[in-house]
């Protein structure tokens, strides 16, 4: 193989050149010999003075061969053809010939939004990097989202055994095998670790940098030895558990998320500090596994952001499996002894006094799930002329830039806790992208907008029940931003598939702004309520109203239907409002 000619293709965005203009069928024959395959001689190519890049073409393969070998190749280094080089581009040779490396855009941390950042934007064109310093995948595959929904799914089919009569017999005699529990979690943890991989960043053209790095200037880092300069940064460094100061809790063996998925035995006493998320489902699961659960929270309520029906329905569930359950306490100290031997639990004790005066809980391990801080120490924010506060995050504007106009922020890391989701740091990555790079070419390719304020965040504990929401999602929160609302209600005591599952304690509840039918949010709480959610966040995202819903068939039987109910709801009270005005 001797030469490359490539031909241009009509892609779904067409193209749009800087330099000389390309057409349809336009062929394009580079004196380029060719000892490679074509995918390296297109990325080597990329690089070169001739400053071609491509995304979606067809290479014809000319030499000796009887017959033209066709290889078809996508997302290679960008979304346009480009002839000629800019000023920038120049800039970006010159700096490539000395010993630093310069890059279109840098995204530290591959957690959920470095990995999409980096991959997205080296799939757009540009010449991208990833720098990690752990593991790919982040705290979600690691120690996070992955681990803990492989856990709940065990402790969901041993519940169900136990309380249900399914036509077989095993009821409250089934047992869980703790080590194979673990065991088939990090399998799937394993089975999925590939998507997330650093050869999978490669494959698309990232470069992939392992190493702590630190800011160094407003436009260049340093990771080990070597300098990386860019146009643009995207900060995705996530957080990690926030460790409240407990006296003698730094003299205790405690466990937390990062921590938790490493324990082979099931401890007989499991105490968890905190009633969020996280908590409340590891309660929930170690609960069913066997353990006696003691969660201790400081708030009078758990799930405090949520609906507070949901909250104390969730809590009248915990309890009744047999978790205890302390709200509107604090916690004094905490102290251990030391186990007798080393496969021994040593026993833990925390004090905690409340509205019933002092008394000790006593534990053979303790989860501290009670929050989580940003991780910002050690970048070199200050070189960057990145603001930030410790413990709170990183300051960004609507569209994730910092005080430092080509460095942006996304994920944990950001000073936002209502949007520390996985699926929300996967969203941000594409805004970021966007307005670093493109501004002018429309919309992120997986957000409904640029800006960040107007994103509808939805959420959801995967608790049995589950408790999603979004939006205005309950009465205290619409208060709170002074929203004059409505609100729509319809519980699933009588919906048939409710109860063929076994599962009919729930309901749906959707906040309308008042006198209209504009969806501003909703609750929903039922087996498999994360799911149900997107109809509604899909609704309040883009401005469909109740009426619209009513009007959409819901397939039978189905839990989706409650949803349904509460927009037939809205039409009734309607109507009587209408009635009575005309009669």
């Amino acid at each position: 193989m001797d030469y490359l000619k490539v031909v241009a293709m009509a892609g779904p965005k067409g193209y749009h050149s800087r330099g000389d203009a390309l057409n349809k069928e336009t062929e394009l024959l580079l004196g380029f010999r060719c000892l490679q395959p074509a995918q390296a001689v297109l990325q080597s190519i990329t690089s070169t003075t001739m400053a071609l890049r491509c995304w979606y073409c067809v290479f014809y393969v000319l030499g000796e061969t009887k017959e033209a070998l066709q290889n078809q190749a996508t997302c290679v280094r960008a979304d346009v053809f480009e002839l000629g080089a800019d000023a920038a581009w120049k800039e970006r040779r010159t700096l490539q010939q000395s010993k630093d490396f310069v890059y279109d855009l840098v995204a530290v941390g591959a957690g959920a939004g470095g990995l999409v950042s980096a991959k997205q934007s080296a799939r757009r064109g540009a010449r991208s990097a990833l720098i990690e310093q752990h593991l790919a995948g982040g705290d979600c595959l690691n120690v996070g989202c992955v681990p803990s929904k492989a856990l709940l799914r065990c402790a969901r089919a041993i519940a169900e055994v136990r309380r249900m009569d399914l036509g077989f017999t095993c009821g409250s005699q089934a047992r869980i095998d703790f080590a194979k529990v673990m065991e088939r979690m990090r399998k799937l943890r394993a089975d999925i670790a590939p998507v997330d991989s650093h050869e999978t960043s490669k494959q698309v053209g990232v470069d992939v940098y392992m190493g702590t790095s630190t800011f160094t200037g407003k436009n260049e880092l340093q990771v080990g030895e070597k300098r990386l300069k860019f146009r643009k940064a995207v900060i995705a460094t996530g957080g990690r558990a926030k460790v409240p100061p407990i006296p003698g809790l730094d003299q205790v063996p405690y466990l937390t998320n990062a921590s938790l998925f490493n324990l082979s035995e099931l401890p007989p006493r499991f105490l968890v500090v905190g009633a969020g998320p996280i908590s409340l489902e590891m309660a929930q699961a170690f609960q069913r596994f066997g353990s006696q659960v003691t969660v201790l929270e400081v708030a009078p309520q758990i799930m405090g952001l949520e609906d507070d029906d949901a909250a104390q329905l969730l809590r009248e569930v915990l309890e009744e499996e047999g978790v205890q359950i302390h709200t509107g306490c604090k916690i004094s100290s905490v102290s251990s002894t030391q186990a007798p031997t080393a496969k021994e639990w040593p026993e833990i004790r925390v004090s905690i006094s409340g509205d019933s005066g002092e008394k000790t809980v006593v534990g053979d391990a303790l989860l501290i799930a009670a929050g989580r801080v940003p991780n910002v120490e050690g970048l070199g924010l200050e070189a960057a002329g990145v603001d930030y506060t410790p413990g709170v995050g990183i300051k960004v504007s609507d569209d994730l830039t910092t005080s430092n106009p080509d460095i942006l922020a996304i994920g944990d890391v950001i000073e936002r806790p209502d949007t520390r989701f996985t699926h929300m740091s996967g969203t941000m990555a594409g805004m970021a992208v966007q307005n670093a790079l493109f501004p002018d070419k429309g919309l992120p390719v997986n957000a409904p907008s640029s800006k960040l304020s107007e994103v509808v965040v939805p959420r959801c504990t995967y608790t049995e029940p589950e408790v999603a929401s979004c939006g205005i999602s309950n009465e205290k929160i619409a208060a709170k931003q002074g929203a004059d609302v409505e609100v729509y209600k319809a519980g699933l005591q009588h919906n048939d598939r409710a109860i063929l599952e076994g599962s009919n304690r729930g309901y749906v509840k959707i906040v309308c702004r008042k006198g209209t039918e504009e969806i501003l949010g909703a609750t929903v709480v039922c087996e498999g309520a994360g799911e149900m959610l997107s109809e509604i966040t899909l609704a309040v995202q883009h401005g469909l109203g109740l009426s619209q819903v009513a009007r959409t068939v819901h397939p039978y039987p189905t839990m989706g239907e409650a949803i349904q109910q509460c927009a037939l709801n809205y039409n009734r009270a309607r109507w009587a409002k209408l009635e009575k005005k005309d009669s």
